[in-house]
């Protein structure tokens, strides 16, 4: 890492291809997720956390084009069209890979739920609770943003397969934040951090995230964790957390 970035005083990490394995998101959490919505929207539909979870795609929905392609029709004419409205709608997102907030959300109560029977662990890479712990002593703050909820980040690190993470990490942050494409999502978390913009380094794997919090201010690194060459550009490419703050 460039000397310049051993100012920064907060660590702002991506989860998927950063923290995480792709393959765990695509071919653990989704599928199980899909797996299970319909049983739990049977199971747990009458609670008011749930209950928001379907009125939030609901609304999602209404606001969908009408020429979206094999769009599935909602229907609210009783529980059991609801939910299966909900299900079908939910599976729709799913195949178009939407950073729904709904479906993110309802997402992160379903793996709850797995993490919590034991059928789902968090995976990390070998070297992030080494990292976590070499930052935590450097005094630097540790904060997450992904497109998944709070709540699914907070599980990931919780039930990790190197045990409880979340004592490393001070903040987390989603997509009500804002996208994380745009500039202002990242102006937005340095304040919560209470530090400026040039205060906070952002590691991920997508270039148009790093782009936009450069554009806000942030120090920026593009974590290549796979074999082939790095793109080029204007961010700085690490291929381990051992490479930042060693």
């Amino acid at each position: 890492m460039p000397k310049s970035d051993a100012q920064a005083r907060a660590i702002l990490l991506d989860i998927e291809g950063t923290t995480t394995p792709v393959d765990f998101v695509y071919q653990t959490l989704f599928p199980f997720a899909r797996r299970h919505v319909k049983e739990f929207l049977a199971a747990y539909s009458m609670y008011e956390a749930v209950q928001a979870d379907i009125a939030r795609l609901r609304e999602e929905h209404a606001a969908e084009s009408s020429d979206q392609p094999l769009l599935p029709a909602w229907r609210d004419d009783s529980l059991e069209a609801q939910l299966e409205s909900a299900v079908a709608y939910v599976h729709w997102l799913m195949d178009r890979d939407r950073k729904s907030t709904g479906l993110k959300s309802l997402q992160g109560k379903i793996w709850e739920a797995g993490y919590r029977s034991g059928e789902l662990r968090g995976e990390v890479y070998e070297d992030v609770p080494q990292a976590f712990a070499r930052w935590k002593e450097q005094r630097k703050i540790i904060a997450i943003f992904s497109s998944g909820s709070v709540l699914a980040q907070q599980l990931l690190f919780a039930h990790s397969t190197a045990g409880d993470l979340t004592g490393f990490i001070q903040a987390y942050f989603d997509t009500t934040t804002g996208a994380k494409r745009e500039a202002e999502s990242y102006r937005r978390i340095a304040e919560a951090l209470q530090s400026q913009p040039s205060e906070v380094l952002f590691l991920s794997d997508v270039v148009a995230e790093l782009d936009a919090a450069r554009l806000a201010g942030m120090r920026t690194a593009l974590c290549v964790r796979a074999e082939p060459s790095p793109p080029s550009g204007a961010h700085p490419v690490i291929r381990t957390f051992d490479e930042v703050f060693p």
